[in-house]
């Protein structure tokens, strides 16, 4: 496990792979940390040099006082790249990650040769729903969301499985001001407008049973991107690296296969 104090936050980060490595950065969704990625990992191209990180406020990073900025989550990231030498990767975000993405790609393209927005949207939800949300944790902690957000994050067939207990234990281990910070950040964000300028090499992944970013959401994002590719995973919900790792997998692979970037 490693720390880097940026200042006002200081970021839990691992780095995965051979130095050499064709370098990849995954940012995980809101309420999970870095383990996120732990099902499709193996399941990759041999070689890679990952890079993966704990956002502000979850995971072992510290939790600064909320709400919080899309810019300032873009910065942490663009900060912790910059740091380790992280340039020309392929970056993987799914939902808050995949907006991370967004801007980070208009900020700092030299850092990024290719983006896939698995799960996210341009903009997602309502500031009405959001703030109701915040309210919530304010007053009963991410527990009092833990089975809503389950039935948003997982498909009917998933959350009968022991394996759910999993991921609500996650969620609910998060530090309240964080996840409460980190939804001020997508509740202020409209990414429509500067993610329709981006010309890199893109690709959307969506789940069938998603109840946070529809599939409908995450195709009219990406087609924002001129030459985009789509990629629907049946039966999964917003976290299809977890129920369909292998389908993710693979959809991940033949994209960096086809990029070049592997």
């Amino acid at each position: 496990m490693h720390m880097v104090d940026l200042g006002d936050v200081a970021l839990h980060y691992r780095i995965d792979g051979p130095e050499d490595g064709a370098p990849v950065v995954f940012v995980n969704s809101l309420g999970t940390d870095m383990r996120l990625w732990d099902p499709i990992l193996p399941l990759l191209p041999q070689g890679l040099r990952i890079l993966r990180f704990d956002k502000r406020g979850h995971g072992l990073s510290t939790c600064p006082p909320a709400p919080y900025a899309m810019g300032t989550l873009v910065s942490d990231t663009e900060r912790l790249m910059d740091h380790l030498g992280f340039r020309d990767v392929m970056f993987v975000g799914l939902s808050i990650g995949g907006m991370i993405a967004q801007g980070l790609a208009v900020k700092r393209l030299d850092l990024m040769r290719a983006m896939v927005l698995s799960n996210t949207g341009a903009k997602i939800g309502t500031t009405e729903m959001w703030a109701e949300r915040i309210s919530a944790v304010k007053t009963g902690g991410i527990e009092s969301l833990a089975d809503a957000v389950m039935e948003r994050w997982f498909s009917a067939k998933f959350r009968a499985a022991p394996e759910l207990e999993l991921w609500r234990n996650m969620l609910t281990r998060q530090e309240d001001a964080g996840y409460a910070g980190c939804s001020a950040a997508i509740s202020g964000t409209d990414f429509y407008a500067t993610t329709a300028t981006l010309r890199l090499p893109t690709l959307g992944i969506a789940g069938s049973e998603d109840g946070s970013t529809p599939p409908d959401l995450v195709r009219e994002t990406v087609e924002l991107v001129p030459g985009s590719q789509f990629h629907l995973i049946r039966g999964a919900g917003h976290l299809p690296c977890v129920e369909n790792p292998q389908n993710f997998a693979t959809a991940l692979s033949d994209f960096m296969h086809a990029t070049g970037h592997v």
